[in-house]
């Protein structure tokens, strides 16, 4: 019977790699659209302006830390709970839920930091119409509470920011019995009247409920394909509505393979929310993707919002406005004429179980926003300096052979790199925390070799896990019956990479220790402190599940799949970075890479945009992508580089290492199908052509390093849209071609196939931006076309900026640990410049645990350039030292000298008067004290 299922097992995953290799794009049949969703398309089918809910003003209660009020919905009389708390940092929270359901419903775990701490709401009126709320008198918020139809506005002054309900579309699907239930459901609630009113008709009229349930297809049990989902619980779908006046520009919500700007959908899908293993996934459309996270920004050129939708089930958000499809003209014609509106989006949120939990940020600036969501579920964790180098990975190195020949590879053609990755195949016969005993003998020894290399190595664990009794992984979950279950009770079993695969039930604390513990070196055989982690297949990845994932009714205890589903890679990159932080006793930082993921997801490690394709399309679609996973706190992001799927063109491949270059998270990766592509296989000029690529992301690590900190610290993101830094500016509202990094480097990638030049937009009136390959200087507030060639990488540097660098490049960025610096000062038109530097061990929690670290201010006025510490109670000593300082914009100094230590000292210095730069070469300072440079 083992040998049946073991051959069953490989039929299937054989069909499963034909499909792969062989498919053109996704089968848009194997996942659902609205319409084959029966609560999407319920809910869809509501219309506007329509609301059956009422707020009951006579129920109003007002604590210092929250008002409540019930509301009820006139048509079945089932009464609602809205919560309300405004927090700290200028947001409000808005909770609705049953105000007695017949047992509790899921309300999202673990992804908050904690409980978001609150500030008092004031009564400032009441009468029968509603209730007015001060938020607070600094910034004039109310909140106006509007009793028939229920509606809530938050306004600031006399403006509206945000009106919920005001569509009418808030619905909540109530918790009711099936016509053959003659009991309450498991965990019921004995139901009493509430303060003497009618009875509920969920309680008094369930049975006659229900039955009228039955007539409507999909409520209690709903079939896709070849699966049926039975629905227990019958139907919990919530929806409810949000009004932003005077926004035309809406991000976020990623991730979905398409523009930085969410289109309006009406007349099509709404954006899904619902983690899926796409293979090959299409462009420019709302479809799921491997991860989401439910947080919208709202931008116009005088406020920053954002939405918090805080739910884990399927969700689906529709997107509408009332200047969709006019043009520019459009608009000024309608001026014209005297027939413009006040500009409104419309966004819908659709959530399949689960309560009504959101967070409304007010902003007002892009940065506001960032720090308020920060505050809730926390910020980028910091990345281990190497992390921020370049990785190289394929499905798969065959051996450790052939391990040995790519890591000298890259030395013979003198090319850095950080990171070497295994993906399955280095398993034994895809039993993950194992080794396959012929291909990879002595795992230890290959992790020395690459050690004493100062590198690393990324092996991949996945969280389906071989049935199999001589596995002890899976036996040791089984006895410990750590398992999701089905819905009829027994271990939930799918098909994955090794056939027959459990699925370990991370939502359980006690399961996630344990796995945890299974990092530790006594556990996992052959590991060393150079081996990190990449979770895959984490959403999860069912291969014979409706829409290749799992059944929505196998229970994580007393909970459906449904209600958790989108949080199943969030608890798995959770488990595991936690594995990797306790086998070093806490010391050091760990690198875990997920493809599944969720709001929080952020704290845990870095996500990349899963299996994309060596074509044009999927180079340019990666820019926004990874912008907008910036947005919503999750900075850590790249794309495959060369595309996973398919073979690139050499000019392809070449474009995708200049792009990936100076995208946060810089891997190459391959199909197992896919010809061998290290960078060396295309002849001398293009790898000189990679090598200087790759050498370009070197230089700027301390940059990238300083950037991750303060994602870090503030929760800014590192890689960010033009209208982030330039809110007023509407010319880069729609931009998502080219990018910042921080604030200082703009990037305009080559994307295009065959050509000659690009047309950069440089922001900013009265700003300068110097061409950090020639130090050309060019005047913001235009558009700039610049030429280009295969060596083209179009970067500028902002004036009013200083960026360290590190010119000697090494085999990795551990061997460049004590190397000096080289300051970039680019001047601005008050020839100033401000900028820092931030060091530390490079690996360790000792920044944050003992305070050992450096963070320097370094700044140019007055023809000064100084170094000062930011830091009081920090310390941290480095042998690296200044080596040179360029300073863009510059006059020609008669002398040049340095002040440190009480002395002073001539510096030797060149100028340039063709691109006015001035060059002070070996100030020899060490890098963490204090200093002047004075110019004369």
């Amino acid at each position: 019977m083992a040998a049946f299922i073991e051959r069953m097992g490989l039929l299937v995953l054989a069909c499963v790699s034909l499909f792969v290799s062989s498919s053109v794009a996704v089968d848009r049949g194997n996942f659902k659209t609205c319409d084959q969703s029966a609560f999407c398309k319920r809910q869809r089918a509501l219309k506007a302006g329509q609301s059956p809910y009422r707020a009951l003003l006579d129920t109003l209660e007002l604590s210092d830390s929250r008002v409540t009020l019930q509301l009820i919905n006139d048509n079945n009389k089932v009464r609602l709970l809205l919560e309300l708390y405004r927090l700290q940092g200028n947001m409000t929270r808005v909770k609705i839920n049953e105000l007695k359901p017949l047992k509790p419903r899921f309300e999202v775990p673990d992804v908050l930091v904690s409980d978001p701490p609150t500030e008092p709401l004031s009564l400032v009126s009441q009468d029968d119409n509603g209730v007015v709320l001060s938020l607070g008198a600094a910034r004039q918020q109310r909140l106006i509470v509007s009793a028939r139809p229920f509606r809530l506005d938050i306004v600031e002054g006399p403006e509206v920011l945000m009106s919920l309900n005001s569509r009418g579309l808030l619905a909540f699907e109530h918790l009711r019995l099936r016509k053959d239930t003659q009991a309450n459901p498991e965990g019921a609630e004995a139901k009493e009247n509430i303060d003497g009113a009618e009875e509920p008709a969920e309680v008094k009229d369930a049975a006659d409920e229900g039955a009228k349930d039955e007539e409507i297809d999909g409520m209690w049990e709903e079939t896709f394909k070849s699966h049926t989902d039975t629905k227990p619980n019958g139907p919990t779908s919530i929806s409810l509505d949000f009004s932003l006046p005077g926004v035309e520009h809406v991000y976020g919500i990623p991730e979905h393979a398409d523009n930085l700007k969410l289109k309006t959908t009406d007349g099509g899908d709404p954006y899904r929310l619902y983690n899926l293993d796409v293979f090959q996934y299409e462009l420019y459309n709302p479809m799921a993707l491997y991860g989401h996270v439910p947080v919208m920004l709202a931008h116009n050129a005088v406020r920053t919002m954002g939405l918090f939708w805080l739910n884990a089930a399927e969700t689906w958000v529709d997107i509408s406005s009332n200047t969709a499809g006019k043009t520019v003209f459009g608009k000024m014609l309608d001026y014209v004429q005297g027939a413009s509106e006040t500009p409104q989006t419309d966004v819908r949120w659709i959530s399949e179980s689960g309560i009504i939990d959101v967070f409304i940020m007010l902003g007002p600036t892009p940065f506001d926003v960032f720090s308020q969501y920060a505050s809730l579920t926390g910020t980028q964790s910091f990345p281990p300096l190497s992390a921020l180098a370049y990785h190289q990975c394929r499905w798969n190195y065959n051996d450790q052979e052939d391990v040995k020949a790519v890591d000298k590879g890259f030395d013979e053609h003198d090319i850095p790199y950080d990171f070497i990755w295994l993906d399955i195949e280095h398993t034994d016969g895809k039993r993950y925390f194992t080794w396959d005993p012929h291909k990879f003998p002595s795992p230890k020894e290959m992790l020395q070799g690459i050690m004493d290399k100062r590198r690393k190595m990324v092996a991949i664990v996945d969280p389906h896990i071989k049935v199999d009794s001589g596995y002890k992984i899976h036996n040791a979950i089984r006895e410990q019956n750590f398992y999701i279950k089905n819905k009829d009770g027994g271990d939930y079993e799918g098909w994955c990479w090794p056939g027959s695969a459990g699925y370990p039930d991370f939502t359980k604390l006690e399961m996630r220790d344990w796995w945890a513990s299974m990092f530790d070196y006594e556990h996992y055989e052959g590991a060393m402190e150079n081996l990190y982690t990449w979770n895959d297949m984490n959403e999860p990845s069912v291969f014979n599940g409706p829409e290749v994932t799992m059944h929505k009714d196998a229970k994580h205890g007393d909970w459906e799949h449904r209600d958790f589903h989108n949080l199943y890679g969030f608890y798995v990159q959770m488990a595991t970075a936690d594995g990797l932080v306790r086998r070093s006793g806490g010391v050091e930082r760990p690198f875990v890479l997920t493809r599944a993921f969720f709001a929080g997801s952020q704290r845990y490690g870095a996500v990349w945009t899963g299996d994309n394709a060596a074509e044009w399309d999927h180079l340019k679609i990666s820019i926004p992508m990874c912008l907008s996973l910036g947005l919503v706190g999750i900075s850590f992001c790249g794309a495959d580089v060369g595309g996973f799927f398919k073979t690139p063109s050499t000019e392809l491949l070449v474009r995708w290492y200049q792009t990936g270059a100076y995208q946060p998270f810089f891997r190459a990766h391959a199909h197992l199908d896919t010809p061998r592509r290290e960078p060396w296989l295309f002849g001398p000029e293009n790898t000189a052509l990679i090598r200087e690529a790759v050498r370009q992301r070197y230089t700027l690590l301390p940059y990238w390093y300083q950037q991750f900190y303060l994602a870090h610290t503030t929760g800014q993101p590192v890689m960010r849209p033009l209208w982030v830094e330039y809110p007023k500016d509407t010319a880069t509202f729609n931009m998502d071609d080219q990018f910042l990094i921080g604030k200082d480097l703009l990037v305009h990638p080559v994307t295009e196939e065959g050509a000659r030049g690009v047309t950069a937009y440089l922001p900013g009136h009265g700003e300068v931006w110097y061409d950090v390959h020639t130090f050309q200087k060019h005047n913001g507030a235009q558009s700039l076309y610049i030429p280009v060639t295969m060596s083209s990488i179009p970067v500028f540097q902002r004036g009013g900026s200083i960026i360290p660098r590190k010119l000697r490049v090494r085999r990795s960025s551990t061997c460049m640990e004590g190397d000096p610096y080289t300051l970039i000062v680019a001047l601005n038109t008050q020839r100033t410049a401000e900028g820092e530097l931030y060091m530390d061990d490079g690996h360790t929690f000792n920044f944050n645990t003992k305070k050992e670290f450096a963070h320097r201010s370094l700044t140019f006025a007055n023809n000064v350039l100084s170094s000062r510490n930011l830091c009081s109670d920090c310390h941290f000593s480095t042998p690296s030292w200044i080596e040179k300082v360029v300073i863009l914009g510059s006059s020609n100094p008669r002398q040049v000298s340095l002040k440190s230590d009480g002395k002073e000292t001539a510096l030797e210095f060149e100028f340039d008067p063709s691109v006015s730069v001035l060059t002070v070469r070996k100030p020899g300072v060490n890098a963490a004290a204090d200093w002047m440079i004075q110019l004369l």
